[in-house]
């Protein structure tokens, strides 16, 4: 048996400090996870945790230049705290969640909040708003053994050296654990898999040519040039 063409290369992103590579299988995000974010997207109570996903090849390990997508006129920035799975399961308790956490790294939500808007207005899904090429630039993962569970810290994004988003991890309205044994009454979640759990308020509108820098306290920074 072959197959009929090439497969693509493996989606992996490089754990820090060492050479080795965490093979990527699904990529989840969690809405609204920030009380401040979801109030200035028009929420008002906080929320029973709720998720959507992106392709495994909308990954940009290690940022860089990243191109404006097409078809928007708004393309926002979200910063993330990302957790890196080792294994999983279903309905997996809470207690119990963080025993399959691999590592953490920083990511971006890049978001066409034009097409997202429209999406929501008529009822239709976000994908096109929220899983299009290079939708998601992520920074090296950090191994649990390195930086341990990180409940608290700034986390933050510059658009051009400038602050826009400043916030800290214990402002999370659903912690790790929750996400984690939330989504497994979803799907059985496994080693591979990436949730971007959710970012602070301060997103605001990106162009061509401008900076983004991000960081997670303990977790390192990232940096992304729009082309």
């Amino acid at each position: 048996m072959s197959y009929v063409f090439p497969p693509p290369p493996r989606v992996s992103v490089p754990v820090f400090g060492t050479d080795d590579l965490f093979p990527v299988r699904r990529v989840y995000c969690v809405g609204r996870n920030y009380a401040d974010h979801a109030a200035e997207m028009g929420a008002d109570t906080r929320e029973p945790p709720f998720f959507f996903s992106k392709p495994a090849d909308a990954l940009v390990p290690g940022g860089g230049d990243v191109c404006y997508p097409p078809a928007t006129g708004n393309l926002q920035h979200e910063v993330e705290l990302v957790v890196a799975l080792a294994g999983g399961g279903a309905n997996i308790l809470p207690a119990q969640a963080l025993d399959w956490v691999y590592g953490y790294a920083v990511g971006l939500d890049l978001t066409r909040r034009d097409l997202q808007q429209r999406a929501k207005d008529k009822g239709h899904p976000w994908d096109m708003a929220k899983g299009f090429d290079q939708s998601a630039p992520i920074g090296e993962i950090h191994p649990v053994a390195a930086v341990g569970h990180p409940t608290r810290g700034a986390i933050w994004l510059k658009v051009n050296g400038d602050l826009r988003q400043s916030g800290d991890l214990e402002q999370m309205s659903w912690k790790v654990a929750e996400v984690i044994a939330n989504l497994s009454t979803y799907v059985a979640l496994a080693a591979g898999d990436l949730i971007f759990t959710g970012t602070p308020a301060g997103v605001s509108a990106v162009v061509r040519g401008e900076v983004l820098t991000a960081g997670v306290a303990g977790v390192g920074e990232l940096a992304v040039r729009l082309v």
